[in-house]
């Protein structure tokens, strides 16, 4: 996983490599590249495939693919080959670009995520709201976080370069303003791509759980006045509650997945940039940071735990077997609906 913070504040000749280490940072990247790349491309064939039923949710969902192959290819793949050699190996130019597009890759999974969930938010807290529901090519939150996520990597492009490390010897590495420059730079970054996001999904999935909680009361309450159960469709007590159950459970998956894998990262980023005494070179720390890598590869995972029909989709797909046209719509809408309901009835 790359660090926020290689910089020339550190004497590169200062820093022994620890090979043991590295080869173990090498495994770990190569397996989450290669796990990334595959469950991520497979998920995102499967949904072209399904693109003439183009709904706002599996925009969301395709997006988000596309956001995790950022993260695998220009992210992960990248970081692994510099662990292999050592030094990074390319100009000047090459350098900004891979540093543009390891921080494009953090900002567009995080944001997309963070969409996604407001545009449910909307959808269960103020249904009255109307949405442009047909079919079309611009999904206005879709282009919000990629615009945000092209324009809040640009810093990389100016801050890292090619930096003659030896004599001789070059490196891609970052130059900031002392003494304060490096603590300014992490802690905006933890901010923006870290803390902002986590609190606008936690506030948003609190409102959802207890809009829905409201919505099964009032519900209830109102079968019970009755006297008898009110249609299935109508009620949702019985059937829909069950699906919104299992939905929330993995939103919340999908969040504490995000928060798992991105803590450890920034905070080791923060302690290594405000304490000039952290450990910056151990095997504790390096590991934390590769953790960040792995939520490219629960995404896929999360969908597959909580769709009943998605699996045997992706397994046909890797096995290269024809699909059922009616059965493929049909396990599609499953796999949405698991994902993120509309919450019509709310």
């Amino acid at each position: 996983m790359p660090s926020l913070n290689d910089s020339d504040s550190v004497d590169p000749e200062d820093v022994e490599r620890d090979e043991s280490l590295a080869k173990v940072e090498i495994a770990l990247l190569g397996a989450i590249f290669v796990s990334a790349a595959i469950l991520n491309t497979a998920l995102l064939i499967v949904l072209w495939r399904q693109r003439k039923q183009m709904s706002r949710m599996r925009v969301f969902v395709f997006h988000l693919c596309l956001s995790d192959l950022v993260v695998a290819f220009f992210q992960v793949c990248p970081q692994l080959m510099w662990d292999i050699t050592d030094r990074f190996i390319g100009p000047d130019l090459v350098c900004r670009l891979v540093k543009y597009l390891q921080v494009l890759g953090m900002f567009s999974s995080t944001y997309m995520i963070v969409v996604m969930t407001v545009d449910r938010y909307q959808a269960v807290c103020n249904p009255m709201v109307t949405f442009q529901r047909t079919r079309t090519r611009l999904n206005i939150p879709v282009c919000v976080a990629w615009g945000v996520s092209l324009l809040g990597s640009l810093p990389q492009v100016f801050i890292f370069s090619q930096v003659e490390v030896a004599p001789g010897v070059f490196d891609c590495w970052a130059t900031f303003i002392q003494p304060w420059g490096l603590q300014t730079y992490v802690t905006w970054t933890t901010l923006v791509i870290f803390v902002l996001p986590v609190i606008t999904v936690v506030v948003c999935q609190v409102r959802i759980c207890r809009a829905i909680q409201i919505n099964l009361y009032q519900k209830t309450q109102q079968k019970g006045s009755v006297g008898f159960p009110l249609p299935s469709r109508a009620s949702g007590v019985a059937g829909m509650s069950k699906a919104r159950v299992k939905t929330l459970k993995m939103t919340v998956v999908i969040v504490l997945a995000y928060i798992v894998c991105w803590a450890p990262f920034f905070t080791v980023q923060l302690w290594s940039a405000w304490d000039t005494d952290a450990p910056k070179e151990t095997a504790t720390f390096t590991i934390l940071m590769l953790l960040a890598s792995l939520n490219s590869c629960a995404n896929p995972c999360i969908y597959l735990l909580f769709s009943d029909q998605f699996p045997k989709r992706m397994v046909r797909f890797l096995c290269r077997r024809p699909f059922d046209g009616k059965d493929s719509m049909h396990e599609e809408a499953t796999m949405v609906s698991t994902l993120y309901m509309s919450f019509k009835n709310v």
